[in-house]
């Protein structure tokens, strides 16, 4: 099918062509893997440990190189797409000597962007997080999910097109997630970045995800792909939904399939 150039949110903003990934000449951790990830999308990848869903996303983001096939990031290669893409890890790797301010605005010292240019868009950012009040604070006066939303305007900051998120809420409470989750894709209708989210949340998935890619193991490949059909903006009531909770159920049936489970 021919894809109108003219509808932005069709065009492909992230293609992999049959790529494969194995380390030390071991047994590939991925194999055979074809996604087209088109613009504006959230794609969530589920599945257990072992089945190379941070490697794929180390890949896309240039982190580590391919065995075979390719990777297209916005029409480029991920080596050159990277000013494009930014990559939240689960642990907030916030940097301790630094207060939440200087944190937000590292990315921003790196490209020797102005003093005044740099305030304005750190107080933007903290402000976009809710995190204005404690741009003074520093990392060991935070909870969780403060310091997941430092990590998130930080990786904002050079403003991305694309968002790579690596289990970000993993650590967190239920509460504290859902709430992130919301938060997140709050900022997503603003900035309409494209986002591939690593989760092992079969819930969080679902409520975040436009579609929920099932991967299998040993190697890594994707069995199952699960449209996700709940209108956005997606809120607390969505988790209410007897649709929403369809579509739960069907994902952790689908994993369980999978796994033999």
């Amino acid at each position: 099918m021919t894809i109108p150039l003219n509808d932005a949110t069709q065009r492909p903003h992230v293609v992999l062509d049959r790529i494969t990934k194995s380390y030390g000449g071991g047994s590939p951790i991925l194999d055979d893997i074809g996604l087209t990830v088109r613009r504006g999308e959230f794609v969530s990848l589920v599945g257990p440990s072992g089945c190379g869903k941070s490697t794929l996303l180390k890949l896309i983001a240039g982190l580590t190189p391919l065995d075979s096939g390719a990777i297209s990031v916005d029409g480029m290669t991920p080596a050159n797409a990277r000013e494009t893409v930014s990559f939240i890890f689960q642990d907030a790797t916030l940097l301790p000597w630094r207060t939440v301010s200087q944190n937000v605005g590292l990315a921003l010292e790196l490209e020797r962007a102005p003093q005044e240019i740099r305030q304005q868009k750190v107080d933007a950012l903290l402000k976009l997080v809710g995190l204005e009040h404690a741009a003074k604070s520093y990392p060991r006066q935070l909870s969780g999910g403060m310091k997941m939303r430092v990590s998130i305007a930080r990786a904002l900051s050079t403003r991305p097109s694309l968002l790579l998120l690596d289990e970000p809420f993993g650590a967190l409470d239920e509460i504290s997630r859902d709430r992130l989750n919301e938060e997140l894709l709050r900022l997503k209708a603003e900035q309409g970045w494209t986002a591939i989210f690593v989760t092992h949340s079969v819930a969080e998935a679902v409520f975040l995800s436009s579609r929920v890619l099932v991967l299998a193991p040993h190697p890594g490949r994707i069995a199952k792909e699960i449209e996700i059909d709940l209108p956005y903006p997606r809120t607390a009531e969505t988790r209410s939904l007897d649709a929403y909770e369809d579509l739960v159920a069907l994902t952790g049936r689908t994993l369980r399939g999978v796994h033999g489970l």
